[in-house]
């Protein structure tokens, strides 16, 4: 049933995924074309400030939905409703606490913007905050959906939801220009969202809706004070390593240089989005399995995610370091092109980070919120000062290297220390050989595939197009020479077997449940 939820999460999400890419290609020309580079920097910039904001939701939402992963295993329908109320009062009063500190910081804004000439720079933010808030009022639900491994239900939705959105943002900004209209669409929608999202799920699992007198028990109430205390310093340092990119480069560059990078971050995200349909939807599933399964289970399918997380971050690496440059001179202009040394470092950094979900997730569902409650703190420190120090001195590259040394310095080893000491009982050099190897063998391939479309000039999307379908088939046949023969390969190509009879309505070959 694992294996069967986690196909059918991962193919809705990556199915409406394509849409929302095309539409946001689209979108996102229409956007430069009719507003200009500042524009796209200022919605850089606000989306960055007030990421800060939702540091109020202190890591309720996780540590609860860490309480979830048991009473949904057993359903346990009294235990379910108890942590859902819990669950949404927690939410209104984070909604409440957000709106205020975001109409606290508005009169401090122009600290954080260097040379722009956007006007209604207050009403902007004031509709950027309201579109920060309602997301609050519906978030619970779509977590116990997440939690039930029914994701594919919430990226439906979701999806019917971005893709009206999208198409009308772009009515709107080509033909009347208007950046305000442009923002209130957000907020339309997603309020109407809400509606239908929580109707769904009332009509999916009506025990929701029946009324709760009893409180939570000490136990209970107990670990999740325990690890918000944890995840909460953990999300402030967060924000600060992941979350202030925009307003140092705003702040010591300019807001042009925050819509030039943009456009990378844009390319980036949608890769990591296409990836992340596939991990986020595995994340529930690791859930169930860690509340149910014994170590040794739990530690064949890490090496198996594991396995996979390498496969798809090194050829997305790969293909974004061969394809980027190239893609944005023909999308948009050459004088949207930033240097080689922000590219390299941007990418270290998507794989570095990539590289950690299985290991994360593991950390994650196992409860392991309080022993490195500090680590993020230490790694935002150490962010934020080499960031600012090399800014000064070589540009917006230096903001990138202090987040890459930052990572190397703290999570690259406390968080595979802490899985594979208190989870997997194993030696955390197990992971760090493993790891090496996968080092090697993704820049090797990078070397290979690199010469293999160097002898092509991207000079049109035709061309460009052929050296991207090179970088996506010569990394798969290199890893498929290399790891035909492994157990995590032949695991991976057995579901992939089951998934292909399903689509063909005829007996598979016995799958062991994920």
């Amino acid at each position: 049933m694992r294996v069967k939820n986690s196909i059918l999460n991962i193919s809705t999400g990556i199915g409406s995924q394509i849409i929302i890419t095309s539409l946001s290609f689209i979108s996102r020309t229409v956007f430069i074309n009719s507003l200009g580079i500042e524009y796209l920097g200022i919605n850089g910039l606000l989306t960055n400030i007030l990421a800060m904001l939702t540091l109020a939701e202190a890591g309720i939402g996780a540590s609860i939905m860490y309480s979830l992963y048991k009473p949904v295993a057993e359903n346990n329908q009294l235990k379910i409703n108890v942590l859902m109320k819990f669950y949404r009062k927690a939410y209104m009063i984070i909604a409440f606490i957000v709106l205020i500190l975001g109409l606290a910081l508005m009169p401090f804004l122009g600290f954080f913007i260097k040379d722009s000439s956007v006007e209604n720079i207050y009403l902007i933010y004031s509709i950027f905050l309201l579109n920060t808030v309602l997301p609050y009022l519906y978030v619970h639900k779509n977590s116990f959906l997440n939690v039930c491994q029914k994701g594919y239900i919430v990226t439906g939705i979701y999806s019917v939801s971005a893709i009206v959105t999208t198409i009308l943002k772009i009515g709107i900004l080509k033909y009347t220009g208007n950046y305000i209209l442009y923002l209130i669409i957000d907020s339309a929608i997603t309020i109407f969202t809400t509606i239908i999202l929580t109707i769904t799920v009332n009509k999916m699992y009506p025990f929701l809706r029946n009324k709760v007198t009893e409180k939570l028990d000490i136990e209970t109430k107990s670990n999740i004070t325990k690890n918000v205390k944890a995840i909460i310093l953990q999300n402030i340092g967060n924000y600060l390593v992941f979350g202030t990119d925009n307003i140092l480069i705003s702040s010591f560059v300019s807001v042009a240089a925050v819509g030039l990078y943009s456009n990378y971050n844009m390319l980036i995200e949608i890769c990591r989005t296409f990836i992340n349909q596939i991990f986020n939807n595995i994340y529930h599933s690791v859930g169930n399995l860690v509340a149910n399964e014994s170590v040794d289970k739990i530690y064949s399918v890490y090496k198996v995610y594991l396995f996979l997380n390498f496969w798809l971050y090194s050829l997305f690496t790969i293909v974004l370091l061969i394809t980027i440059e190239p893609f944005i001179k023909l999308w948009i202009g050459s004088e949207f092109v930033m240097s080689n040394s922000v590219m390299i470092v941007l990418m270290i950094i998507f794989y570095e980070r990539g590289m950690r979900n299985s290991i994360s997730t593991v950390k994650t569902t196992s409860g392991i919120f309080h022993e490195d409650r500090y680590a993020p703190l230490i790694q935002a420190a150490i962010n934020l000062i080499i960031s600012i120090l090399l800014v000064k001195h070589v540009g917006i590259v230096g903001v990138f290297i202090g987040t890459l040394i930052s990572a190397l310095a703290v999570p690259f080893w406390t968080t595979p220390y802490l899985v594979y000491s208190k989870v997997f009982k194993k030696p955390v050099l197990n992971y760090f050989i493993k790891y090496g190897k996968y080092v090697v063998i993704g820049v090797t391939t990078y070397l290979l595939t690199s010469l293999a479309s160097s002898y092509i000039v991207p000079d049109n999307f035709l061309k460009l197009i052929f050296i991207g379908f090179i970088s996506l088939i010569v990394p798969n046949l290199i890893y498929i020479g290399i790891f035909f023969k492994t157990d995590e390969f032949k695991y991976l190509l057995g579901v992939v077997r089951i998934l292909i009879g399903k689509f063909k309505n005829r007996p598979t070959l016995n799958q062991e449940s994920v």
